[in-house]
């Protein structure tokens, strides 16, 4: 008798998978498929993410050698004025 209730479960256990994966077949043939030729690949999408990160820094790159170039001409300006006596610059 043990063996019969066994077996029962597993025919179950059957027909319940099988409903399942029918259902999972069913939602994804009423999904829209779209070809691969027309989908942008996912490693486009990261080589163009990439390629503004990179102009984004190179910009960043400039604008703070640019600055530190600024800061560097006002320090040694004023290292050189203080230097100099303000009766030789007259």
């Amino acid at each position: 008798m043990a063996s019969s209730g066994f077996v029962q479960a597993a025919v179950l256990l059957l027909a319940l998978q099988l409903l399942c994966l029918g259902a999972a077949d069913a939602d994804q043939e009423t999904g829209t498929v779209i070809p691969a030729e027309s989908r942008p690949c996912v490693d486009c999408h990261a080589f163009e993410f990439m390629q503004r990160a990179l102009q984004d820094l190179k910009k960043t790159a400039f604008n703070l050698d640019a600055r530190t170039e600024t800061l560097v001409l006002r320090a040694e300006r004023r290292a050189l004025c203080d230097c100099m006596p303000t009766s030789s610059l007259g």
